[in-house]
């Protein structure tokens, strides 16, 4: 009786685990999906650190919803278009991971950068310097990259330096991009179409980021079919400095449930 009961009680406790299982799998699919900050080619809207829930209601669904592209869906369903400026999490179409980064150019636009700075459809955002982003040099987040600065060279430990300033949209919506210097085929670039059903994307860290700048070929994104959005960055939960999320001293509680602008 007591070996039945013993088995009873493991039958029901791989039950348990297995509708949570599946109880978190349609959520992270249908609702909210974690997502940590791994580089900083989004800084300063995002750090090293940051960790996020993408709302994947935002866009609708693909394959890609799913983990692992395992969403039996051909067309994207309930599908609404992302706006100019919406911080987007997709699906990157030749390495299979996700990626991060700013929503600049819509279908039928043009985009170029001259001289650093943004143009759409022939017309230069408008830029505002704001004082410096300053963070320490030293090695950021389990991957341990060293952060780039304007002001090098600079040791580890010595203050880290990037021209900060404001980038606002023809629509008026604002954020806050960095600059570390002139980028070869970064700062300066062909005018690029983009087709419809298709989005361009660029890192605020504009000298440190592989976005549609760059091609698939080259390591970038190109520009990216509808397919592989997966959902829009809207709240910073939790933000951690160190090598681990345990390391309780290296905790940002500034950034704590801080919306994504």
């Amino acid at each position: 009786m007591a070996k039945e009961k013993s088995g009873d009680g493991i039958g029901e406790t791989i039950k348990t685990v297995v509708y949570a299982l599946l109880i978190a799998g349609v959520f992270r699919t249908l609702f909210f999906q974690p997502f940590w900050i791994p580089s900083g080619s989004m800084k300063d809207t995002l750090l090293v650190g940051d960790f996020l829930f993408v709302n994947k209601m935002a866009y609708g669904y693909s394959k890609y919803s799913c983990p692992f592209s395992l969403c039996p869906i051909e067309d994207r369903i309930l599908a609404r278009d992302p706006k100019r400026g919406d911080v987007v999490v997709f699906r990157h179409p030749s390495n299979n991971s996700d990626f991060i980064k700013r929503l600049v150019g819509l279908p039928g636009d043009t985009i170029q950068v001259k001289e650093g700075v943004l143009h759409i459809n022939g017309e230069a955002v408008k830029l505002e310097e704001q004082a410096p982003f300053e963070e320490i040099k030293e090695r950021q987040g389990p991957i341990g990259n060293m952060p780039q600065c304007s002001n090098r060279p600079v040791g580890e430990g010595g203050t880290c330096i990037k021209q900060r300033f404001t980038e606002t949209f023809p629509d008026g919506k604002s954020h806050s991009i960095l600059n570390i210097g002139t980028r070869l085929y970064a700062d300066d670039t062909e005018v690029f179409n983009v087709p419809e059903g298709h989005y361009f994307f660029m890192g605020d860290n504009r000298d440190n980021s592989q976005d549609s700048r760059f091609s698939l070929l080259s390591g970038g994104v190109g520009y990216l079919p509808e397919e592989y959005l997966i959902g829009r960055a809207d709240r910073i939960m939790f933000s951690s400095a160190g090598r681990s999320l345990f390391f309780f001293w290296t905790w940002r509680p500034d950034r704590f449930f801080k919306a994504v602008e």
